[in-house]
């Protein structure tokens, strides 16, 4: 079953422009964040645990837990408009392709949480602390990536598409 060209642009450049939003008003919990904001948001708490003092961790740490929070939360919003919009535009091999970069973005955000909420600062010593702050840096670096590249494929296929429309005069 096709989508309606009209209708079908509509979800292309809605999910494109979530993709371009600029970081204006990030929500720390808010009903839908692209791609590109909780790259942003996870980059800018991400920045603040890597340049901190065993001093200072446990702030960063609040910070990057809630900014980590509220990436799954965003991000859940944002793959569940676009599993449930998409499928009539990418046909059933690259909605098995996007939702299996979702399932793999949910696993590392899943991996990225857990290793922040388990970072016990108060009862490590010097040396398990610097093994547990490069396993965060390590889990965070790699989410982030994973989300950029995700974000990257979504578009170049949502532009093909987008063109392939507006140049074929509808349907």
């Amino acid at each position: 079953m096709n989508a309606p060209a009209y209708d079908a642009l509509a979800i292309i450049d809605r999910v494109i422009a979530e993709h371009h939003k600029i970081m204006n008003n990030i929500k720390l919990a808010g009903d839908s964040m692209n791609d590109i904001e909780a790259s942003f948001l996870i980059s800018n708490a991400y920045s603040g645990w890597t340049q901190s003092s065993a001093a200072d961790l446990g702030n960063k740490r609040d910070h990057l837990m809630q900014a980590v929070s509220a990436l799954v939360q965003g991000l859940t919003v944002h793959f569940g408009y676009e599993e449930k919009y998409l499928p009539p535009l990418f046909g059933e091999l690259l909605m098995k392709a996007l939702i299996y970069e979702h399932q793999k973005a949910r696993r590392q955000m899943e991996i990225a949480k857990k290793s922040v909420t388990d970072l016990d600062i108060d009862h490590l010593d010097r040396q398990e602390l610097v093994r547990q702050k490069t396993l965060v840096q390590d889990n965070i670096s790699h989410l982030m990536q994973s989300i950029e590249e995700h974000a990257g494929h979504e578009e170049i296929i949502l532009n093909m598409i987008k063109n392939g429309l507006e140049n074929s005069g509808g349907s």
